[in-house]
This record gives C-alpha cells, sequence and structure tokens, in this order.
C-alpha cells in the first residue's frame, strides 16, 4: 500500500458516518496556540503581555490562522513545528544510533523534506500533536531546525496503529525483531485482527513474530540491537537456545563484553547464536578386530561419550556374548573399586 492510499484512508468520510462531508461542521484545529478564546485574551491582556512580546504573539497567531486556513482549504500537508509533536504512544523502532540518521539529515538538509509525516492533534494534550509514522524525518527535521510537512488527521488509537504498520510494512530498513517488538507491544491493547490488518501478516506468521519476541528476554534484544538483515528463521534459532535462565545469564555475559558491544549489531548477533550453540566434538574412531583379522565393533569416543557398536552380521556369536555379559562386566568393576 502505497503513502498515499495511506493518506486517503485516513482521511475523508468517516465509514460510520453518513452525513455528507458539505453539510458536516469542519473543527477548528489550533496547531500552534489552542484556543481562539486564548490567543485573544493573550493578545489583549496586559498580564498576558508580560513575557511575551506583541510582536511574538502577532508572529504566532499569524503562523496558527495560515495552518487553518491551509486545513479550511483541503490541503493535506501543512508546516508543524517539531517541538509541538510526540512520538506514537507504541514505539516501532528500537533507539537508533545518531549515526544510523546521518544520510537522512544530510538528505533532508540538500533536498528538502519530500515525504510528509502523519500526525493526529494529541488526545490528552490540547495544542499537541501525536505521530502516527514519521519518526526519523521528524528527528531530522529537528536537527536541520526548519518546520515539519505533515499530514493533519482525526485518528483513534486503532486507525493510528493501522496507519503506523501499514508505513512500516513499506519501510526495508525496519529490522524482523522491530517488527516483532511493535507487534508484541500492539498486542497490549488490540485484537490479533486489528495486528494482522496493521502489520499485513497472516495469523502464522504474526504467531511465529510473537513466539520469537516472547522467548527472548527484552535485555537481551536490547543488547543486541536491530540486528538488520537477520530475519525470521535466525531469531528462531536463537529462540531455540535460550532454553533456561543459565544460558540466558551466558549470553548476557557474552554481550557485555567489550568487543563484543563494538560490533555492529547484525555481527553481535551472529556472534552470539554461535557462541550459543553446541560445539560439535572432536571424535576419535577405531576398529577393534580378532587377530585373525575378523571385525568384532566399532568404536567411536568423544570427551563425553564413547559408543561401541557391534554388527551382528559380522560378529553375531561375539554381540551375544558381550549383550549377556555385560551386567556381570559392571559388577566386576565395581567389586575392584
Amino acid at each position: 500500500m502505497s503513502r498515499k492510499q495511506i493518506f486517503a484512508n485516513l482521511g475523508g468520510n468517516n465509514a460510520d458516518n453518513n452525513e455528507p462531508a458539505a453539510e458536516r461542521p469542519r473543527p477548528r484545529i489550533r496547531p500552534i496556540l489552542g484556543s481562539p478564546d486564548l490567543v485573544k485574551d493573550t493578545v489583549n491582556s496586559p498580564v498576558g503581555m508580560i513575557g511575551q512580546s506583541l510582536s511574538e504573539v502577532s508572529e504566532r497567531s499569524k503562523r496558527a490562522e495560515e495552518i487553518e486556513k491551509k486545513l479550511a482549504e483541503g490541503l493535506a500537508i501543512v508546516a508543524l513545528d517539531p517541538a509541538d509533536i510526540d512520538p506514537s504512544f507504541i514505539p516501532d523502532r528500537m533507539p537508533a544510533s545518531r549515526e544510523a540518521d546521518v544520510g537522512l539529515v544530510e538528505a533532508i538538509r540538500e533536498q528538502g523534506q519530500q515525504v510528509p509525516i502523519l500526525v493526529r492533534p494529541h488526545p490528552e494534550t490540547p495544542g499537541r500533536y501525536q505521530v502516527a509514522f514519521g519518526h526519523r524525518r521528524l528527528r531530522a527535521v529537528a536537527e536541520i531546525g526548519i518546520p515539519v510537512r505533515a499530514v493533519v488527521r482525526e485518528l483513534t488509537d486503532e486507525q493510528l496503529v493501522v496507519a503506523q504498520g501499514q508505513e512500516n510494512n513499506e519501510r526495508r530498513d525496519l529490522s524482523y525483531i522491530e517488527k516483532a517488538r511493535f507487534a508484541q507491544k500492539l498486542q497490549l491493547r488490540f485484537s490479533r485482527d486489528t495486528i494482522m490488518a496493521a502489520m499485513s501478516l497472516y495469523k502464522s506468521d504474526l504467531s511465529n513474530m510473537l513466539s520469537v519476541v516472547g522467548r527472548i528476554p527484552d535485555d537481551i534484544v536490547d543488547k543486541i540491537g536491530p540486528a538488520p538483515g537477520v530475519g525470521r528463521r535466525n531469531w528462531m534459532d536463537l529462540a531455540d537456545q535460550l532454553t533456561s535462565s543459565h544460558v540466558n545469564e551466558t549470553a548476557r555475559s557474552f554481550l557485555d563484553d567489550s568487543r563484543v558491544e563494538n560490533l555492529a549489531s547484525e555481527e553481535r548477533f551472529k556472534a552470539l547464536l554461535e557462541h550459543l550453540k553446541p560445539k560439535v566434538e572432536p571424535k576419535r574412531s577405531g576398529v577393534m578386530a580378532s587377530r585373525s583379522g575378523q571385525k568384532l565393533a566399532k568404536i567411536v569416543e568423544t570427551d563425553r561419550k564413547i559408543d561401541i557398536s557391534i554388527d551382528r552380521r559380522e560378529a553375531p556369536e561375539f554381540a551375544s556374548f558381550v549383550l549377556e555379559h555385560l551386567q556381570s562386566l559392571y559388577e566386576e568393576y565395581r567389586s575392584k573399586q
């Protein structure tokens, strides 16, 4: 689904409201100042003028009116102050390093912000906004110090996470574990049907995601990081290795090693998985034969065990003898202890 389709699906008529759009009252939105009455009181009240000059009030009022005008005219994209925008109530990304955003910052600095972000009026704080998607663009624009281009829509919590999830599906840089954690957070508040719609997942895919992220402790995932390029199968392998508190502690100690911490996230994951997988023990093998050269048994020895294999076709009588006298052989061994 393209971003245009996402915006289109979230805008326009409400499916539950059959009233023609032209007859419905258009909500007044004060993206900068909030209530029109508050603006008037602040400008006209001598007390309100303390600490803020008339020119500042006039400028902010003008900006608010311009934004309202654009919204009233039906223009989808407006310019907002990044400082007035809060992140989504359900994060979809793991904390990013400064270096990870450098490319985006430079691209926007050179070419401008090509794709708008999607925000809604903040449900709890008048005059502020909440991001549905576009967190990285918002951070980049804020760092540059310019207004952010945004589409403002009235969204329910469910509509916000659906938009957020659909946008995630277009991203090539959102890793498997970030998507899995996003699904896990959504599960705390929404039905599985909503999560599947938001993330375009089949039921089995969602179940696998939730299983993987549910079996790996959060702090271990945080230490590994987003691990771009590591897919479902490898994360499932890691979950299969983390089967006990002892193994989990081994993983934590390994990830705390400074040599491992300095690796890139994907390399950190690979190093941990290799560290936890059972090591293949070197084998020493040989054949036991009679003086005449008859093959009696094959012996395979490792540090953990000895396997003695007798082929009944090669030495059937010897096989029966060993089986018959195995118990007495053990008793003889015990008697000499």
